[in-house]
């Protein structure tokens, strides 16, 4: 998988398609990332005996990876990622741009 954590991408399909956010959580063994503000869902938790209000809580579910695109760090655009190698060490560059990420 292309995609890291703290990765700025942007959703490239779906109901939250446009939307750029920072990748909190990456799952290899599904292909799925965690965005910020992406995906969100309401989950309503019901109040427990010693008092406490019930609350509806907002928590961001995993999205396929395949449904994103890293964001190039120069032009702001979607772009695939590639990989370089630079003194003996191999890093991932935006291929539009062909900057370091």
């Amino acid at each position: 998988m292309k995609i890291k954590a703290k990765d700025n991408v942007i959703v490239i399909s779906g109901k939250d398609k446009g939307k750029k956010g920072k990748v909190l959580r990456a799952i290899p063994a599904e292909d799925k990332i965690v965005i910020e503000g992406v995906n969100v869902r309401k989950k309503h938790k019901k109040a427990n005996r010693k008092g406490l209000r019930g609350e509806i809580i907002e928590f961001a579910t995993p999205i396929h990876v395949s449904n994103v695109m890293i964001e190039d760090p120069k032009t702001k655009k979607p772009s695939r990622v590639g990989y370089k190698t630079v003194n003996d060490k191999k890093i991932r560059i935006a291929k539009k741009s062909d900057s370091e990420i």
